[in-house]
Order: structure tokens, then C-alpha cells, then sequence
């Protein structure tokens, strides 16, 4: 189901978080206490001194939800809020609800890491030691390094261990709390301890975070078809998805759509502090843009630090003027992907204070290189740029040979002058995003370039950075864009016409 923000009476501080998610897994039927565990888990929670917070209710009671022969109906749960409002101490509660009301045989927990996962647990026993209620259920802990495990009189177990291939294995688990799974970047947890469950039969994963990236596997992995299964009714009904979130293309410093990200805005989450954060994020673009996106207004994004913010690129989409008129102010750039199947060659021209992009070829495949050898004199001549550039550090390495060589006759076109970008890199990858955001740069809105410009992520070196090749996708149309203004722009004046003598 897909829930709207309520609407609010007053100013934006009066805006409260919404209770129920955006989107969400319905129930098979008729919520009840005989019909869902979470009624109890909430009586559970007062008992102890934790009382849940409204929010937290209702995802109790709807991931609770138990089938006719009393098994939990989902065997997986994903639980999307943004940051701050409460998801860690709600799964820390239901870690001792399994210990001490369902009395399972092993809980595991884990985490980004070793000590993060360590922290969660290391504040479970802690909590259970000094709780009245649960401190006489509770047996003396183990306490050895790489042995650690809460223990109760009934026989439950409580351990932890970080991401890895090594999680659960050897090991049965009934219960698994997986924290942070949007830091999930492969599938080795999940295959390891997943399969340590596959013979309880009423054995439940709960997977909590924020969103994620490109990166986020796991994440993408379990979201998706409980998508599916919500829109559709295809799919497996054992997957629920609980998911508090901003629509997309919601503004950062949108109140209703902060509000439907995070259920205690108005109560422990200050509305005015996450408006401001929202505000402050919108100006800067970014890195601060996407992670604000991803942890508050918990949205997926392609990149966590884009090297070129995609709504300001989008927003550089336009009417490109025809560079066929200018070819004494056209730049050609010649970029190749790291994997070698890709190959682009962008055209920019400096006319009236605004670089004009455009893509001239583009070649994809296995063998494109060869490609790009017999077809680029041919295009070379018919634009017949003032200069020709590529990076010779790069992957276009492998065409160096065939740039530089000089042929007589044939190689290079006259007037056309070959600008090998060698020391520049940095400073070429740099130069390009405040240029498209200060309005500088007026593209043509390719599809190609546009999918380059949304994988590239930058990659440091010392206090400078390049677009990173090593991610979710080909980024040589961003490489060669990039050179092309760089030479657009640091093109000397036109010589004069040639002249017959």
C-alpha cells in the first residue's frame, strides 16, 4: 500500500512524522492479538520500561503478523526509516522479546562491522543486566572475544558477528536481526547466514535501515520484489516491506515529505533542525544532497557522492546550438571504459560565455576499440575540430599509438591539434560540476552521457579527485565530456583564414 503524508493545520513545525509507512506489505487478514505477535511484543515492551512509540506500534503489530499454524507470516522483514527516529531500539527490544517471551534457541545480530554489531549487543545485555524484570531470567554471559553470547535460564542465545562470508556458518539460527543492511555490498552475509536458517521452519529475518546506493545489494535485492508482490500480488507473500520514506523528487526542505520519512518528526526528531539540514543540503549539492536524501528523507540514490549532482545536470539540459556553424571553437575528447566495451567521443564549443556539449559517437561492445580505430579519422575530418583530445593515463592507452601516430597525408586532419591530457586529469574532472551548476554548460541531454554523468563518483587523490571508473557503470562519456570543455575553454583565438598566395 502507498500512504500520503497528512495534511497539517499551521506552520511547518506543526507538521508531525506520519505513523504509517509510505509503502507497505499488506496483511492477509484481520489484525488481532491472536493473529499478530506485535500486540504482545508492545504489552512486552511496557513491561520492561521500553514503551514503544506510536510508529513503532504499528510495525510491530504488521511485521508480527503470524499464519493460521502460528509461524510469523513473514519470513523476512525490511524495515526502511530514516535515521534518528528509533528503528535500533525498537529491534533491540524485539531481540529480547525473542530471548525472553519466544525463548528461541539463537539470535543473531548483525553489523556494519565487528564493533558496531558488538555495541548493539554490548547494549542488550547491559539493558537486560540492569532491568528488574529481566535481569533474574538472565544467565552469566560469555564473555570470551570471538565467543561473546547473551545467555538466559531458558536455554536462548544471543551472539553477534560483522558482515562477512563467516556470519551464522556452522551455526542454526532462528532469529536474525541484519542492522544496517543497505551496507550490505555483496551477498556473502546474506548466503551465510540465511542458509543457517533453512531448517527452522518458523525462523525470521528482520533487516532494518535507512536507504542505500548502487552499493546496497542486499538492500535492492529484498526491496525490489517486495515491490513487486505490493503493486502486483506476484511474488512471495513471506516478504514484508515496511518502508517510511519521501516520494521521489520530493524537495529536501519539503516538511510533508520529510514527515513521511520520519515517523517521529514533531516528536523526538526536531522539525525545525531537519528542515534547516534540509535546506543547508540543497544548497550544497553533493555529497551532503545524496546522504541527506538516503538518511532523512530516506530515498535511494544512484551515487552516495556524486561527482555531478543528476538534478543539476538535468537541469543543463537544452537547446544545443548547431557546432557544425562554430568548428573554429570545437573541442573533440575520445574517453574509453576501464572494461574496454565502451568508447565515447564528445564535442563542446565556447560561444557566448556557455560551453555547448554534445556526443558525436558512441561505440559499446566487445571489439569496440577496433571500432573506434577505423571510424574516428573519418569523424575527425567531418567535424573538423580545432583540437582532439583523450587521456593517455587512462584505459584510452590502448588508442595512444593510433591518436599520436603521424601519418602524411591522413593523420592528423589539418588544423586539427592533438591535446593529450596527461598532468590535467584532476583538474579537467574538477572544473566540470561548478560549471554545469553555475549554468555554464548547455548539453543536449543524451541518454549515454546523461547514464555516464549518474554512475560518476569521485574518487580521491590527496586534496583533488577524478571520476572514480570503478562502480556501478561506464563513466568514459563523463571522462571525454569533461576533456572536451577543458579544451573548449583553453582554446587559443582562431587563426585566421588561409589565404591563397
Amino acid at each position: 500500500m502507498m500512504n500520503s503524508a497528512s495534511d497539517a493545520n499551521g506552520g511547518p513545525s506543526d507538521v508531525r512524522g506520519s505513523l504509517t509507512p509510505r509503502i507497505w506489505t499488506p496483511p492477509l487478514r484481520e489484525l488481532t492479538p491472536e493473529t499478530s505477535y506485535g500486540f504482545d511484543l508492545i504489552d512486552f515492551a511496557a513491561i520492561i520500561g521500553e514503551p514503544f512509540d506510536p510508529w513503532e506500534e504499528w510495525l510491530s503489530i504488521h511485521a508480527g503478523e503470524l499464519l493460521a499454524d502460528g509461524r510469523p507470516r513473514f519470513r523476512t522483514v525490511l524495515a526502511l526509516v530514516a535515521r534518528q527516529n528509533g528503528k535500533t531500539t525498537w529491534a533491540k527490544t524485539l531481540v529480547k522479546y525473542w530471548l525472553f517471551i519466544e525463548k528461541v534457541p539463537f539470535v543473531l545480530g548483525t553489523g556494519t562491522d565487528r564493533s558496531y554489531a558488538k555495541k548493539t549487543w554490548a547494549d542488550v545485555l547491559l539493558e537486560c543486566q540492569t532491568s528488574p524484570v529481566l535481569g533474574p531470567e538472565l544467565a552469566k554471559p560469555r564473555l570470551t572475544i570471538g565467543e561473546e553470547a547473551v545467555l538466559t535460564v531458558h536455554g536462548s542465545t544471543y551472539g553477534f558477528a560483522a558482515n562477512s562470508r563467516r556470519a551464522g556458518r556452522s551455526l542454526t539460527v532462528h532469529r536474525w536481526l541484519c542492522d544496517e543492511v543497505r551496507e550490505h555490498h555483496d551477498l556473502d552475509t546474506w548466503n551465510a547466514a540465511s542458509n543457517a536458517m533453512n531448517a527452522v521452519a518458523d525462523a525470521q529475518i528482520v533487516a532494518i535501515s535507512n536507504q542505500g546506493d548502487d552499493r546496497s545489494v542486499l538492500l535492492d535485492m529484498l526491496r525490489d520484489p517486495a515491490l513487486t508482490y505490493i503493486e502486483t500480488g506476484d511474488g512471495d507473500p513471506r516478504l514484508g516491506l515496511f518502508e517510511w520514506s519521501a516520494p521521489a523528487g520530493s524537495d529536501p526542505d519539503d516538511v510533508h515529505a520529510l514527515a513521511q520519512a520520519n515517523p517521529n518528526m514533531g516528536y523526538r526528531v526536531d522539525t525545525d533542525a531537519v528542515l534547516a539540514a534540509g535546506r543547508r543540503a540543497k544548497h550544497s549539492g553533493g555529497l551532503e544532497l545524496a546522504s541527506f536524501r538516503t538518511e532523512v528523507l530516506c530515498q535511494r540514490v544512484a551515487l552516495l557522492d556524486p561527482a555531478i549532482d543528476p538534478e543539476v545536470w538535468a537541469a543543463a539540459a537544452g537547446d544545443v546550438v548547431d557546432l557544425a556553424q562554430h568548428r573554429e571553437k570545437v573541442a573533440l575528447c575520445l574517453d574509453v571504459s576501464l572494461s574496454g566495451d565502451h568508447a565515447s567521443l564528445v564535442a563542446a564549443a565556447l560561444i557566448d560565455g556557455k560551453v555547448h556539449l554534445d556526443v558525436v559517437e558512441a561505440w559499446s561492445g566487445l571489439g569496440c576499440i577496433q571500432a573506434v580505430r577505423a571510424d574516428l579519422p573519418d569523424l575527425v575530418r567531418k567535424v573538423r575540430p580545432r583540437a582532439l583530445g583523450w587521456f593517455p593515463n587512462g584505459p584510452a592507452a590502448a588508442l595512444t599509438a593510433d591518436l599520436a601516430e603521424k601519418r602524411r597525408g591522413n593523420w592528423p586532419p589539418r588544423r586539427v591539434e592533438l591535446a593529450p591530457l596527461k598532468a590535467e586529469t584532476t583538474a579537467v574532472c574538477m572544473a566540470l560540476p561548478p560549471l554545469v551548476r553555475s549554468g555554464e554548460v548547455v548539453h543536449s541531454g543524451d541518454p549515454m552521457l546523461t547514464a555516464h554523468v549518474e554512475a560518476a563518483q569521485r574518487l580521491q587523490r590527496a586534496d583533488a579527485w577524478v571520476f572514480g571508473r570503478r562502480g556501478s557503470g561506464a563513466v568514459d562519456g563523463v571522462y571525454a565530456a569533461a576533456g572536451a570543455v577543458h579544451l573548449a575553454r583553453t582554446l587559443p583565438p582562431p587563426p585566421p583564414p588561409l589565404t591563397a598566395i
